[in-house]
């Protein structure tokens, strides 16, 4: 009987220390007294080393993950291939990392700065006691109510670094992600692709936007159909990986355009 009881008072001091750790969370301090209860029970708790991955691209993206103690820190590869800092992280909710951009990896991780103590719930648990609503239906909304503003800053940061000719092989997989549906050659945009809207979208000229989507066409990368495009992804994706690989082979060569790959 006396063990039970030291096991009970064991399991209630953890679970008042949980709370107290979460209550000191600037990201999370609108939840309720109840709603922090809820999720320091459903909460695993680990320690991170400093140096040491706390996530990255390969864990599941239905885990929310808390910094309870510790600065971290969010990186991903630049163009050349080197990782570079992008935020720090303090404790609260650890940043949830974007979905994926056609055409660009970025190798997303969060790695401990110190010593680290991390609490992992399951997403559709934190998001039900927070929300009290399904986890697919906040997903669906976030998704709506932020318009991907995501992927457009993720874009303009990638595009630093890129040729004009890299940058419309970007957009015109993003244009097909979001407006293309399935053709037999490729995926066919739903939409105009007019080369003023292109030039305005990698900021260049229209006439040089001109002349790359010609130089695509004869490369076999697109089809002109009557007044729509057809992008064949898989070969825009491969040009895109050729020149990635390219740069980080040869990172001196790469700080100079090809020809014919001028920026404006």
């Amino acid at each position: 009987m006396r063990g039970q009881v030291d096991r009970f008072d064991a399991m209630e001091a953890r679970r008042t220390a949980k709370v107290r750790s979460l209550r000191g969370l600037k990201n999370i301090s609108w939840l309720s007294s109840p709603q922090l209860n809820r999720v320091a029970a459903a909460l695993s708790i680990s320690t991170v080393e400093k140096r040491e991955i706390i996530i990255d691209d390969k864990h599941s993206r239905e885990s929310a993950y808390i910094l309870l103690s510790g600065v971290a820190r969010i990186t991903c590869r630049n163009r050349k291939g080197d990782r570079a800092l992008i935020i720090m992280v303090a404790p609260g909710m650890i940043p949830g990392f974007p979905p994926p951009v056609p055409g660009i990896k970025y190798d997303f991780r969060c790695e401990a700065i110190t010593e680290c103590r991390v609490g992992t719930v399951d997403l559709r648990t934190f998001i039900e006691i927070s929300l009290g609503i399904g986890s697919e239906d906040f997903k669906r909304m976030a998704a709506s109510y932020g318009g991907r503003w995501d992927m457009v800053q993720l874009r303009c940061a990638n595009f630093m670094g890129c040729t004009l000719e890299e940058r419309l092989a970007l957009i015109l997989l993003e244009l097909s992600e979001n407006f293309g549906v399935k053709d037999k050659r490729g995926t066919r945009l739903t939409i105009p692709a007019r080369h003023k809207d292109l030039a305005d979208l990698v900021s260049a000229s229209r006439p040089r936007v001109t002349e790359f989507i010609n130089q695509f066409e004869r490369d076999n990368l697109i089809i002109r159909d009557e007044h729509h495009l057809i992008v064949r992804r898989d070969r825009l994706e491969n040009f895109l990986s050729q020149v990635h690989e390219h740069r980080r082979v040869s990172p001196i060569n790469s700080a100079y355009p090809q020809k014919g790959s001028a920026n404006v």
